[in-house]
C-alpha cells in the first residue's frame, strides 16, 4: 500500500496526477475518486489498468461523479456534487432554513455539517454574511511574550495566512444549494441562474445537482465579469478584456503596462514574430499585435483559458494576428520576444483561479527560464513578469531566481519596475501588508548569454 501513496506520477512540469485515480491533478481530485480507487486495490487489482476501469456496484466507472447523499422526509435523497476546487462531499448533511439562527449554523459548518438550504434564497446570502463575519471576527492579539518565543521561519506569516483562508473556505463552503436539472433554483426570491451556469459549468444536462452558494456566487460573479469586462488602458481607447469563469482577470494592470512600454528588441525588425507563454485571457497577446508583432503565437494548458483569449481576440478584432495553441510552455519555433507571466507565488494552488496566482515549487517559472533560450531568435528577448512579492514574504530568494537565470545560460539585459496600485497594498489590516506595501512588479528583459 505504501507504493501506491508514493507513486506520483510527474507530467509536463507542472501537473501532478492524482497517485490514486492517475486522472487528475492531486488537488483536484475528488475525496469520492481517492475512494473508488482504494476500493479497488481492497478488491485485489494489481494493475493500473484495473484500476481505472474498476467500479464498484451500482458505480459507473472511475466517470461517476461524486454525489451527496442526505435523508428528508424519512427518504434516502441525492444529487450530483459540483465544486470548482475538487472538495470533497461533506459527510453529514442537515435541512436549514430561515429559521435557523446564524451560531448555530455557525457552529455545524465547523464542525463540517452540510447545511443544505431550503428557505428564502436572500435570507441565504444573508446567513454566509453572518458567518463570514464570525470567522473574520478579530482575534485577541497574542501576549509579547509569546511573539517573542515564537520562531520566525521563513514564510510563517504566509502559511498562516493560507491557513486561515483555507479554514474559511472550508466553513463557507457548508452552506449548500440545490439546482434543477435545467440549472434554476427551486427557492424563494432566487435569481436566474441558468445562463451563468452554462457559461461556466456548461450546458444543463437534466441532472439535479447540489454546489455550495459561494461557488454559486463565485459562477454569478464571473458572469457578470464576462458580460461587463475590464477596461485595460494599456490597450488603448477603453478597450475591454472579457474573463471566463475559471480564467483570472487582469485587474492588475501594471503588469499589462510594462508589456506596452517595454522596448522592442532590433531582432524584431527582421522576425516580427512573438510568444505569450500562458496566454489566459489573451490580454498580453493582444497588446502584443497592438504593438505591431506580425505574429502572436499564445500557448496554455487550460481549454478555459484559450476558448477565454479566442473569444477576447475576436473581440478586439485580432484573430489573425494571434494564434493560440494548446502547449505546455512553448510553442514550435523561435520568436524575437517570448513573453511569460507566470504564477507569482510557490505555493500549491487548490481552486481554478489559484492556479493563476500558485505555482508549486515555481516549476513554471523554472520551465521558462530553462526553454527560453532554444526558443529565442538572434537578438531575441524573453521577458519575464515577475512580482517579488514572494521575496518578501521569505517564499523565495532573490539569489534563487538568479541562480535559475544563470543556470538557463541566460543575462539580465535590464528591468523595468513597477509598484502595485491595488488595494490590498493599501490596507494595513491585511496580514500580510508588510509585503504588499513593498511589492514591486517588474518585466525582466532576458537575453541568451553570449
Amino acid at each position: 500500500m505504501c507504493g501506491l501513496f508514493s507513486f506520483l506520477i510527474l507530467t509536463r512540469a507542472r501537473s501532478v496526477l492524482c497517485p490514486f485515480c492517475l486522472t487528475a491533478s492531486v488537488s483536484f481530485c475528488t475525496y469520492e475518486a481517492r475512494s473508488l480507487c482504494l476500493a479497488g486495490y481492497s478488491a485485489g487489482l494489481a494493475r493500473w489498468s484495473d484500476f481505472l476501469n474498476y467500479a464498484p456496484p451500482g458505480r459507473n466507472g472511475m466517470n461517476a461523479q461524486p454525489e451527496l447523499v442526505w435523508t428528508e422526509n424519512n427518504e434516502v435523497r441525492s444529487r450530483r456534487w459540483r465544486t470548482d476546487h475538487g472538495s470533497a462531499t461533506p459527510k453529514k448533511v442537515v435541512l436549514a432554513d430561515d429559521t435557523m439562527s446564524a451560531d448555530t449554523a455557525f457552529r455545524l459548518a465547523c464542525e463540517g455539517t452540510g447545511l443544505l438550504w431550503r428557505g428564502d434564497f436572500q435570507n441565504a446570502r444573508q446567513l454566509l454574511q453572518a458567518l463570514a463575519r464570525r470567522i473574520d471576527k478579530p482575534k485577541k492579539p497574542r501576549s509579547k511574550k509569546s511573539d517573542a518565543m515564537a520562531p520566525a521561519l521563513p514564510g510563517a506569516a504566509f502559511h498562516t495566512h493560507r491557513q486561515a483562508q483555507a479554514h474559511r473556505s472550508r466553513v463557507l463552503n457548508q452552506l449548500l444549494i440545490e439546482l434543477e436539472g435545467d440549472d434554476s433554483i427551486p427557492l424563494r426570491r432566487a435569481p436566474d441562474v441558468r445562463q451563468a451556469c452554462a457559461q461556466a459549468l456548461g450546458p444543463a444536462d437534466g441532472q439535479p445537482s447540489v454546489m455550495s452558494l459561494r461557488s454559486l456566487q463565485g459562477v454569478i460573479g464571473a458572469f457578470e465579469w464576462r458580460k461587463n469586462g475590464v477596461e485595460v488602458p494599456a490597450l488603448g481607447e477603453a478597450l475591454r478584456i472579457h474573463p471566463h469563469y475559471g480564467v483570472f482577470s487582469p485587474v492588475r494592470g501594471e503588469y499589462v503596462a510594462l508589456v506596452a512600454k517595454a522596448p522592442w528588441p532590433a531582432a524584431m525588425k527582421t522576425h516580427s514574430v512573438a510568444f505569450d507563454i500562458g496566454v489566459g485571457t489573451g490580454v498580453l497577446s493582444a497588446v502584443l499585435a497592438r504593438r505591431g508583432a506580425a505574429k502572436v503565437v499564445g500557448t496554455d494548458m487550460s481549454d478555459r483559458a484559450l476558448a477565454c483569449a479566442k473569444d477576447n481576440l475576436q473581440r478586439l478584432g485580432l484573430q489573425n494576428q494571434v494564434q493560440l495553441e494548446a502547449a505546455d510552455l512553448f510553442p514550435i519555433g523561435q520568436a524575437a520576444v517570448v513573453v511569460c507571466n507566470p504564477p507569482w507565488l510557490p505555493a500549491r494552488p487548490t481552486s481554478l483561479l489559484d492556479q493563476a496566482v500558485y505555482d508549486e515549487g515555481s516549476q513554471m517559472l523554472k520551465g521558462f527560464l530553462a526553454g527560453l533560450s532554444t526558443h529565442l531568435c538572434t537578438g531575441g528577448e524573453g521577458w519575464l513578469i515577475l512580482s517579488d512579492l514572494a521575496e518578501h514574504l521569505g517564499l523565495r530568494t532573490r539569489e534563487e531566481l538568479m541562480g535559475w537565470i544563470d543556470a538557463a545560460g541566460l543575462t539580465v539585459l535590464g528591468r523595468i519596475d513597477a509598484k502595485p496600485v491595488h488595494g490590498k497594498a493599501q490596507d494595513a489590516t491585511d496580514p500580510l501588508h508588510a509585503a504588499r506595501a513593498a511589492e514591486v512588479t517588474s518585466l525582466w528583459r532576458l537575453a541568451v548569454r553570449g
